[in-house]
């Protein structure tokens, strides 16, 4: 994940009409439903996020201690490196995505999630599309920082990160989440729109505009695979603080709806 630094105003301050409104859902029917109760089935929908070099995933490992199901949770964990030593690494996190095993298109995906405040630590959800290179085909983001009370829900596409068009439309916001509680985090996926939520509000949307540049609306005729993982370090947050260590993340559910 290729974060860039933009300015961003609180759901509270945005001139959004439809800001901060809740909204029904009796339009929507469950299409699938993910409820972390057995382990022994996960692998048919999910995978172990492997390394790469970026801030998000250079430390992550397929180490057992980093992943576990529990009381009808997945639990991701980013801890120091004490227990494998042919490692060099100093952190070791955990992550999961559907790539390669399930695609979302048109509709609602919805988790359930505690993201515990860490120091150092950026629990992330979020989307980036099967068949396209980034950022030409988008990433879709909900991630906290440290012990924030807030998440930053954002969009990245060739338009914001190589044109550096962040304002027209506005490709990010922050928005209240309860930050020592479950929340439920939302995406609304649409040819025209992506919308995003907590626990069922309405807190931003980025829509599809007439513009004479490239790339403004990659997310319209895609379809995306869901990733789900702990963070540490890196150039957004900063040197990894070990005494918050080990930083946590709880996934209750994961749910992708449709409208009837």
């Amino acid at each position: 994940m290729k974060l860039i630094k933009v300015s961003f105003l609180l759901c509270s301050v945005m001139l959004l009409a439809s800001c901060g409104q809740k909204e029904t859902k009796s339009e929507y029917t469950v299409i699938w439903e993910e409820n972390f109760e057995d382990s022994t089935k996960l692998e048919a929908n999910w995978s172990k996020i492997p390394r790469g070099k970026s801030d998000w995933n250079n430390y992550m490992s397929d180490y057992d201690g980093l992943y576990a199901v529990k009381s009808g949770n997945l639990i991701l964990k980013g801890i120091k490196n004490t227990v494998l030593s042919e490692d060099h690494v100093p952190y070791l996190t955990g992550g999961v995505y559907t790539k390669d095993k399930r695609v979302f298109g048109h509709g609602r995906i919805e988790v359930k999630a505690k993201l515990f405040g860490a120091r150092s630590a950026w629990p992330a959800i979020w989307l980036l599309p099967k068949d396209d290179k980034w950022p030409h085909g988008g990433e879709i983001d909900m991630i906290r920082l440290n012990h924030d009370n807030y998440i930053y829900q954002t969009i990245h596409s060739d338009y914001t990160v190589n044109q550096g068009e962040k304002e027209n439309p506005k490709s990010g916001i922050v928005a209240h989440i309860k930050p020592d509680n479950y929340n439920v985090y939302a995406v609304e996926l649409f040819p025209d729109s992506v919308s995003f939520f907590v626990n069922d509000t309405h807190t931003f949307t980025y829509p599809r505009i007439e513009t004479d540049k490239s790339g403004q609306f990659p997310f319209g005729d895609k379809e995306f695979y869901l990733l789900i993982d702990m963070q540490l370090g890196g150039s957004w947050v900063g040197e990894v603080n070990e005494q918050d260590l080990p930083a946590k993340m709880h996934i209750d559910w994961v749910r992708f709806l449709k409208k009837e």
